[in-house]
C-alpha cells in the first residue's frame, strides 16, 4: 500500500511502524519504499547530472537533468517465531572430568517443507515419547547454522562468558528427523555431548531454524556435579608431638 502527503522539514525525523502477524511458519518478505520529492515540486539542482546512472533505482532524474525525487528501499524479513512453551528444561547432567551422550528430541509446530500449514497458536514442546505417531524416518545431518540445508540450529546461551566457556565443553549433532504425515509436525533428534572440566550450572536455548522461515526455542540446563575423589592420602604418624610428612605430584591441565 501506499502512502502520501507526508511533509517532513529539514532534519526531520520520520518514524514508520511496521506490524507483522504471521499466522503460519514461513519466511515473509516485503519492501518498504521511501520517495522523496520537493514540496514546491521543483527538482534539486545536480551540476553532473551526465554522469548519474540511468538505471540507479535510488534517483529519479528529470527531463533537465535535475534530480526530481530520492528513493531509499528497505528490505523487510518476517521471520515467525513459536510461543515458547513454560516447561521444565531438558537437563544434561554429568559428573565432572567425565564425558556424557545424551539425546534431546525436541518437536517443531507450523509450517515445515512438503507439509500441510498448521497454526502457530500450538506450541513447540518436548517430544512425548510414549505417544504413537504416524512418522516417516529420515537422516538430515546439519554442522550448524548454513543456509543450504533444511534445519538450522545454534546454541546460545546468557552471556559471551558463559559461551565461551562451554563452547569447548558442549557439542551438539543433528541425527534424525521425524514426520508425522498426518500433522505436519517434525520431530528432530539431537545428540548433545557435554565434557565437563568443573563443577558448574548454566542454563542455554537450543534455537532451531527452518530454511524456509520460522524459529523454534528450547531451554536446556548443563549441570556438572562434583568429580570423583582422585586419590586417599594416607599419613601415618611417627608419634607424638612428632611430624609426620607424605609427598604427592600436582599436574597441572595448563601452563
Amino acid at each position: 500500500f501506499y502512502l502520501t502527503g507526508i511533509a517532513l522539514g529539514p532534519r526531520g525525523r520520520l518514524d514508520i511502524p511496521v506490524l507483522f502477524t504471521p499466522n503460519t511458519m514461513k519466511l515473509y518478505e516485503a519492501q518498504l519504499v521511501i520517495h522523496v520529492v520537493r514540496e514546491n515540486g521543483k527538482n534539486w539542482p545536480y551540476e553532473h547530472a551526465a554522469k548519474l546512472n540511468k538505471d540507479l533505482k535510488s534517483i529519479t532524474v528529470a527531463e533537465n537533468g535535475g534530480i526530481r525525487g530520492i528513493r531509499w528501499i528497505y528490505p523487510i524479513h518476517g521471520i515467525p517465531e513459536a510461543p515458547q512453551q513454560k516447561s521444565v528444561s531438558a537437563v544434561v547432567r554429568c559428573r565432572a572430568r567425565h564425558r556424557v551422550e545424551q539425546r534431546v528430541e525436541v518437536l517443531l509446530t507450523g509450517i515445515v517443507p512438503g507439509a500441510t500449514a498448521v497454526p502457530t497458536g500450538r506450541n513447540a514442546a518436548v517430544v512425548d515419547r510414549n505417544k504413537p505417531v504416524n512418522i516417516q524416518d529420515e537422516v538430515q545431518v546439519t554442522p550448524g547454522f548454513s543456509t543450504t540445508v533444511e534445519f538450522l540450529y545454534e546454541l546460545q546461551y546468557l552471556s559471551d562468558k558463559i559461551k565461551s566457556q562451554l563452547d569447548s565443553l558442549v557439542g551438539i549433532h543433528l541425527m534424525q528427523k521425524v514426520q508425522d504425515t498426518e500433522s505436519g509436525t517434525v520431530t528432530l533428534i539431537f545428540n548433545i555431548v557435554f565434557a565437563p572440566n568443573k563443577p558448574m550450572r548454566n542454563a542455554a536455548t537450543l534455537v532451531v531454524q527452518c530454511a524456509t522461515g520460522g524459529i523454534w526455542k528450547f531451554p536446556l540446563l548443563f549441570i556438572a556435579v562434583e568429580p570423583e575423589v582422585d586419590d586417599v592420602i594416607n599419613i601415618e604418624a611417627a608419634g607424638l608431638n612428632k611430624e609426620a610428612v607424605v609427598g604427592f605430584r600436582l599436574t597441572s591441565q595448563r601452563r
